[in-house]
């Protein structure tokens, strides 16, 4: 059977920060950036991080498919909360996957999301179900820098296996080359860069067209039949650059999102690529290709099969859902770009129990209740007494999912007295579709949003809250309105 993808999303987070208002901060030091304080870049809550990114692009890939036969998931970033904690993990539980799947991450490279691509495409064909491919990036820049002007925060997946298959591989070509253009060491928060015509000139112009030209060569087409080029970086006259050098029409070069969310690092290859699988039609030829120490260079043919893959918000979508930001200094808080007094309320000690959290993780990331099976009451959490009056019966309880559910919002607060690093805090009494309430945090809530009872909610999957003092994270579900996520 033909391998290739099965099925695409995309995640962009819905603040979308005024490039014009970082150059105004900026300017009285740095004038020069003025050439750069165009359009906008995409900004991560404060409660969004490169897993939970993932996990919402993943979701829009999955859609309402059988998640049992997935035996791999693979995830891509420069920017894991975890270094000694596999990342990919925590996104195969907050899916509600099965255990029995392997689990991988790819790291310390812009090209770590197209390796961890090409990977499942060349493993799909022998492993025993599709292969989940996902790749997210929260990018910390310098105050001050290009790059805080030029990047953004975003994720894509991709469902990789056999079968009715939307695109499938025609060739890849990799070339390894220890070209440093940027790094950033064991003990640095910030990528150090070096100077931008050399890295175009010695770097993009030497390198990419090598590898192009032999992903060309092993699929056997020619440049010219190409329909999308996908590479990611800010500035598009590279990319049209190498298009001509390597004889790709000019207006096959694909949108480099930069207008409306920045370059998302080892993830925006893979969101370039979603965003052009929306469009393609059978027989479009994508080509995407992505640079860091070396390049890789894929080439796919859309099938007849993308015409009845179901709707999705993808990164279309998601973009489409952006809320405008002017405020710089929220975007520094929230990367970590200003040491905030956060006053006497946010010294709480947030020291988590790793014995309590693995024995409620059923609960806090796969958002798991119960369902009795005496009376069919379902109820979150679960625990060993049926809630429901009439019944009450004891051991009766069996696994439900939630996460997947919508809700309605039965009461709400927003409370300036709890410390949030995003103020106020929202919280309320949600009412699940077919029963089971919840007390939960909201998220995502702009300041002309109207919350009101009834309104439609979906859950999210976020961080709960951070434990600084041991650099550990809590995740947990909150509640955002429907017509907020771009995704109904």
């Amino acid at each position: 059977m033909e391998v290739g993808i099965l099925a695409y999303g995309g995640y962009i987070p819905k603040s979308r920060l005024q490039r014009e208002d970082i150059f105004k901060a900026h300017a009285w030091f740095n004038p020069g950036l003025k050439g750069l304080a165009r359009g906008e870049r995409s900004m991560a809550n404060w409660d969004e991080d490169s897993v939970t990114m993932a996990v919402e692009a993943a979701r829009d890939c999955l859609g309402e498919d059988d998640r049992t036969n997935i035996s791999a998931v693979y995830m891509a970033s420069t920017t894991f909360p975890f270094m000694d904690r596999q990342n990919a993990g925590i996104v195969a539980d907050a899916l509600n996957l099965p255990s029995s799947l392997q689990t991988l991450d790819f790291a310390s490279s812009m090209r770590a999301g197209t390796a961890a691509l090409n990977l499942a495409l060349q493993a799909a064909g022998a492993a025993s179900g599709p292969i989940l491919v996902t790749g997210a990036e929260r990018r910390n820049t310098k105050a001050g820098s290009a790059l805080e002007l030029t990047t953004g925060d975003g994720a894509a997946s991709f469902l990789v296996g056999s079968g009715n298959v939307i695109a499938k591989l025609l060739g890849s070509h990799t070339e390894s080359v220890d070209f440093v253009d940027h790094f950033r060491g064991e003990e640095a928060q910030y990528d150090y860069t070096w100077e931008e015509r050399w890295i175009r000139d010695e770097g993009y112009m030497k390198i990419v067209p090598k590898a192009i030209e032999g992903a060309l060569e092993k699929a056997g087409v020619k440049a010219e039949d190409i329909s999308a080029f996908c590479f990611p970086v800010a500035a598009r006259n590279v990319a049209a650059g190498l298009a001509k050098k390597v004889g790709i029409s000019e207006g096959a070069v694909a949108d480099n999102l930069q207008a409306n969310c920045g370059e998302a690092g080892t993830a925006h290859a893979l969101i370039m690529l979603a965003h052009a699988l929306e469009t393609a039609a059978p027989g479009d030829k994508i080509l995407v290709a992505s640079f860091g120490q070396g390049c890789d260079a894929l080439i796919l043919e859309a099938t007849d099969a993308i015409t009845s893959l179901p709707k999705r918000a993808g990164v279309g979508g998601s973009l489409a859902a952006g809320r405008k930001t002017c405020n710089y200094h929220r975007f520094l808080a929230f990367h970590q770009g200003l040491d905030m007094d956060l006053g006497i309320r946010a010294e709480v000690d947030k020291n988590t129990g790793l014995t309590t959290h693995y024995r409620n993780r059923y609960m806090a990331q796969r958002m798991v209740g119960g369902e009795c099976s005496k009376c069919g009451t379902v109820q979150f959490p679960k625990s060993n007494m049926c809630v429901n009056e009439n019944c009450g019966a004891i051991g009766t309880q069996e696994d439900h999912p939630f996460a997947e559910k919508t809700a309605t919002l039965n009461s709400y607060t927003a409370d300036r007295l709890t410390f949030s690093p995003d103020p106020p805090a929202y919280y309320g009494m949600i009412q699940f579709e077919g029963g089971g309430r919840l007390m939960s945090d909201f998220t995502d809530i702009f300041p002309d949003d109207d919350l009101h009872v009834g309104m439609e909610l979906k859950m999210v999957f976020r961080v709960k809250d951070f434990d600084h003092k041991r650099g550990f994270r809590r995740y947990f579900w909150k509640a955002v309105p429907v017509d907020a996520t771009g995704g109904e």
